[in-house]
């Protein structure tokens, strides 16, 4: 047996979810479960560990959390050791093949289509995650804030208001901003260039595999430009693996910004992009080499009605608020939509999540319209 795993006898155990720990005796399954030491660096994208059972019972572990009475989830954990066990035959066989897809549509404000895989794959979704997140997020830039540990909105708003103090000179000089927001973001990803990104971080062929079988589950459109040459496009929201993809995706984008053009202010999330500077004319320079790189290099486009080079001063709009030099305010459909919900919905949870965000602002007058104190 190797010396990175610690056996721990088949028996029924008790896990204590504040714990994180196993106990054995009246519990609620029986296991038999390996401990993993810390991975050297040169081991973290090894198959045979990210997938082995171990790890499989502890991405099902993250996924289950908040899940447990769905009916499909309950129905896979009935059968949970079995399941899992014929998971990770699949996987270390070959014979693994990924689903297909539950499709819904949300508000979320616009409307969104979503595609939920099968309890199954979203396992290995999971165990996916924790094999490759670390691995990659030590690679993406400081200014990257969607999906990421310690990042997110209120990190990447507060980033911005400390480029536009830089820039500005503390409000005593004129500080221009250019946005850009790429056009279907999520359904224009190319699979084959992303193919491509991975295979230059991601040695193991095995993994690459899982990867394709993972990335050609989904296809929002199929492009035909010659006979027998099909090129598949789009990730599906809803899988936890997209959050990832899509980041490792722009990575070379968001490179390309920093070290080939040397941008300094320069912040992304997700689709979003700003940049900020004392000189308009570099902007409008830099936006000619911004579209020829996202279409030669990722097959991307901005969206035409959502790229524009403004003042600070004259209201910038990024991440649901619109800001200007000394404060920030919410932006209108933001502040319309939260009238509408709270009009028919007053429940406690409602109001407080509505709370959290007004205090982040300049949001005074609507608190007291509301009576948000």
């Amino acid at each position: 047996m190797s010396n990175d795993i610690i056996p721990i006898p088949v028996g029924v155990y008790d896990f204590h979810g504040d714990t994180g720990k196993f106990a054995l005796g009246g519990g609620h399954i029986i296991v038999l479960f390996y401990i993993m030491k810390k991975l050297p660096q040169t081991e973290i994208l090894s198959y045979k560990k990210n997938f082995s059972f171990a790890n499989l019972f502890s991405a099902w572990l993250e996924f289950k959390n908040g899940k447990r009475h769905k009916q499909d989830v309950a129905e896979f954990s009935q059968n949970l050791i079995h399941n899992l066990s014929v998971l990770r035959e699949d996987l270390f066989s070959g014979r693994y093949a990924h689903g297909g897809y539950f499709h819904f549509r949300i508000s979320d404000p616009k409307p969104r289509d979503i595609h939920k895989a099968s309890v199954r794959d979203r396992v290995v979704h999971h165990a996916v995650y924790r094999a490759l997140y670390p691995h990659f997020d030590s690679k993406f830039i400081y200014d990257s804030y969607s999906c990421r540990i310690n990042k997110g909105t209120h990190k990447a708003i507060n980033r911005l208001r400390e480029f536009c103090r830089k820039v500005s000179k503390n409000n005593t000089k004129t500080c221009w901003v250019l946005k850009c927001d790429i056009k279907k973001f999520f359904a224009n990803i190319d699979h084959e260039i992303l193919k491509n990104i991975l295979e230059k971080y991601i040695k193991d062929k095995n993994t690459l595999w899982l990867l394709s079988q993972i990335i050609d589950s989904f296809s929002s459109q199929k492009q035909i430009y010659a006979i027998a040459d099909i090129c598949k496009k789009g990730l599906p929201l809803g899988n936890l693996t997209s959050q990832l993809l899509v980041n490792i995706y722009m990575n070379e984008f968001d490179q390309f910004m920093k070290r080939d053009l040397k941008v300094k202010y320069y912040l992304r999330y997700a689709d979003d992009f700003i940049i900020l500077s004392e000189n308009k004319n570099y902007l409008c320079n830099l936006l000619q080499y911004i579209v020829v790189n996202l279409k030669d290099k990722l097959k991307l486009e901005l969206h035409p009605d959502k790229v524009y080079i403004k003042t600070l001063p004259s209201g910038v709009d990024f991440l649901g608020w619109v800001h200007f030099p000394k404060h920030k305010v919410l932006r209108t459909s933001t502040k319309r939509r939260m009238l509408r919900s709270l009009k028919h919905n007053l429940k406690e949870e409602t109001v407080n999540s509505y709370r959290g965000l007004l205090v982040h602002g300049d949001t005074y007058k609507i608190r007291k319209k509301l009576n948000i104190t």
